[in-house]
């Protein structure tokens, strides 16, 4: 039986290749609305982040979910991402 191969994404904070099953990712839509995206499939641009709770707070402190995306992350965001753990 051939052996599926298992996509590998890059944390934005601390720039580690893990599989995408143990990311979360995060996605701003056309109108630039920002949602945490649970599934991997939503449209838009999106920017992964490992599941654990320094890297959200070094995500939150440093604002570079703002610059990746390309928008203002609201705080809400942030507060989903800790509740998902």
């Amino acid at each position: 039986m051939k052996e599926r191969k298992i996509p590998m994404r890059t944390c934005i904070v601390s720039r580690e290749k893990c599989e995408k099953r143990d990311l979360i990712r995060v996605v701003r839509d056309k109108e630039g609305n920002v949602h945490v995206d649970l599934t991997g499939k939503m449209n838009g641009r999106g920017a992964y982040l490992k599941k654990d709770k320094d890297i959200f707070l070094k995500a939150k402190n440093s604002k570079i979910l703002d610059k990746v995306l390309e928008v203002e992350v609201n705080e809400e965001i942030y507060e989903e991402l800790n509740n998902l753990l």
